[in-house]
């Protein structure tokens, strides 16, 4: 029944640009900050229809997949009994700051780890549950709920001490050149940010929204879902989901957007 209810105002809000489906919030998003220093949120290149999409959490179609996550979040699995809550609880991590500061350097592995790769070392560590296939809707939806726990906080990821070779790695592929048009993320995102690709309004390539709603996709998908699309579009051999060369990518990104508000989910084109 929930699952029609979101159809019908997701329809409305396209036709009608949602002039005021849920004042509460539209009115939250005041506190949002799209603008930091030198830094612009995809949101301020967005349509204005398609903001609105955003804007309203009753119209936005990505909270079907937040509603998912908050039930996976307190759902008992494993060998060892336990939900996620309570082995976010046991390792001793605030869920609410995941947001801002994944990926983050895991000492025991000893390289970065996204936020996908947390929840899956504890599912398997601590629940002795089986892992969340990347891209899976129910890896979808558990971090887009706990991304969502730090919505309206300013990205702030940490990339002193021992992140220092792992932030410089993800730097270095951000400005290399690949592929057969011989194209790097700097490009499109730093040198022509603003302007015209096809269709399209080229954004600063953000990560403050992810996973993101795209009416392309007409689902959510992860960041690393859209560097494989990148890395695909000019023409270069896309690494795998969870590869070390896309953590670190995203965590240069996430420093990039350091000071605007997880948007997440955020809704694109």
């Amino acid at each position: 029944m929930r699952n029609q209810i979101y159809g019908i105002l997701f329809i409305f809000a396209i036709v009608f640009g949602l002039s005021g489906i849920s004042s509460k919030a539209i009115a939250d998003q005041t506190a949002m900050v799209y603008k930091s220093g030198d830094r612009s949120s995809g949101y301020t290149y967005a349509t204005k229809e398609t903001q609105s999409i955003q804007d309203d959490d009753l119209a936005n179609p990505a909270y079907l997949w937040l509603d998912e996550g908050a039930e996976l979040w307190n759902k008992v699995e494993g060998k060892a009994g336990k939900s996620l809550r309570t082995a976010w609880q046991i390792v001793g991590e605030y869920a609410s700051e995941a947001g801002v500061t994944y990926p983050k350097y895991n000492a025991k592995l000893g390289k970065m780890q996204s936020l996908e790769q947390r929840i899956n070392q504890l599912r398997t560590e601590v629940m002795g549950a089986k892992p969340y296939k990347w891209e899976s809707k129910e890896m979808l939806s558990i971090t887009i709920f706990i991304r969502n726990l730090s919505r309206g906080k300013p990205m702030n990821v940490s990339i002193d001490g021992p992140v220092i070779p792992f932030f410089n790695a993800g730097k270095k592929f951000f400005e290399a050149k690949r592929g057969q048009l011989d194209m790097s993320c700097m490009n499109c995102h730093e040198e022509n940010n603003g302007n015209m690709i096809r269709a399209n309004t080229l954004s600063e390539g953000q990560s403050n929204g992810f996973p993101t709603y795209r009416l392309k996709w007409q689902k959510p998908g992860s960041i690393h879902r859209r560097f494989r699309g990148c890395n695909k579009q000019v023409r270069s051999k896309p690494f795998k989901y969870g590869s070390d060369e896309y953590v670190n990518l995203e965590l240069y990104v996430a420093w990039r957007g350091r000071g605007l508000s997880v948007e997440t989910p955020a809704i694109r084109n």
